[in-house]
């Protein structure tokens, strides 16, 4: 188990290397020069060249890169153009907010997807079945802004039984909670038929049918607990998805997260605080995963070896 994990954290620290470059790359490549949108329409030239110059801009784009990585090293990550406030605090603001509601919405995904799944799977063919699959297609064709405004648009502007901006209270969890969550409960109760659906043929199952064990504790206790690693896997992603892919959802209903943040911080090209926002997000999808491989290794040893 040691050398599993080693090995695991090996390859998580070389992603996330690879991802600090890739943040600092395309960050520098995004159109627009940060100097002149903080001085403004009104600065002159000379004004734009020197907060340039006190941005340390002016310098080679290796060389700042170099200095990047320095800082990075010592678990520095700069300080914001536009608040002058250190980058990991503002971070450390907004990541309460992106965490509650990943973890909001991946409760309604698993709550909605796994029993979703294992109803089509132990009923194949059925009514049921049908419904299940088409609902499942449907929500994963939705484009999560499409169904955030309609939900909105029921629950808010008709409705009026929930708010849908900001992060006031546990009724403000709802709306964005269901928009990110259904989506992924789709993906959820797909792969939860189909994992069930071949445990369901194997031999100690109708070997447990046979000896008269209850059709309940058979589906939920024998075939589900082996059918377990896949949805483990995909649970696992989605939540690495959610906490790094709330972007056009938290902008939706204005929710004070780092998505938003991110969003807020190209628009006024504050490069330290894109970077710093995307590696953070881009630690959290690798824990993630780390903890998800671990999981695979007490669910079945021999992944270990």
């Amino acid at each position: 188990m040691s050398a599993y994990l080693i090995r695991k954290l090996a390859l998580t620290l070389v992603v996330l290397l690879g991802t600090a470059t890739c943040a600092f790359i395309l960050v520098h490549l995004v159109p627009g020069d940060p100097a002149h949108a903080l001085a403004g329409p009104q600065a002159t030239p000379e004004d734009v060249e020197n907060l340039r110059r006190s941005l340390q801009l002016d310098r080679p784009l290796i060389v700042q890169y170099a200095v990047y990585m320095r800082n990075l090293l010592r678990l520095d990550l700069g300080r914001s153009y536009t608040s002058n406030k250190p980058v990991i605090e503002e971070i450390a603001a907004r990541w309460p907010a992106t965490l509650q509601l990943s973890l909001a919405s991946l409760v309604v995904a698993v709550a909605v997807g796994v029993p979703a799944g294992v109803v089509a799977a132990t009923r194949r063919g059925s009514l049921a079945d049908t419904i299940t699959m088409m609902g499942a297609f449907l929500g994963v064709s939705m484009p999560s802004f499409w169904l955030g405004l309609l939900l909105i648009l029921l629950f808010s502007v008709k409705l009026k039984l929930l708010p849908f901006l900001g992060r006031s209270g546990p009724a403000s969890f709802v709306l964005p909670s269901l928009t990110l969550g259904l989506g992924v409960a789709a993906n959820i109760a797909r792969l939860t038929r189909a994992s069930m659906l071949e445990v369901l043929g194997q031999d100690y199952v109708r070997t447990a049918r046979g000896k008269g064990v209850p059709g309940r504790r058979v589906v939920y206790v024998h075939a589900l607990r082996n059918a377990s690693i896949p949805i483990v896997t995909i649970v696992g992603l989605q939540l690495g998805a959610l906490l790094g892919g709330q972007v056009v959802t938290e902008k939706v209903f204005s929710w004070p997260g780092i998505g938003r943040m991110i969003v807020d911080a190209l628009m006024t090209r504050d490069l330290l605080l894109v970077q710093g926002g995307i590696l953070v997000l881009s630690l959290t999808f690798a824990i993630t995963n780390l903890l998800t491989d671990i999981c695979y290794a007490i669910l079945d040893p021999r992944i270990r070896f």
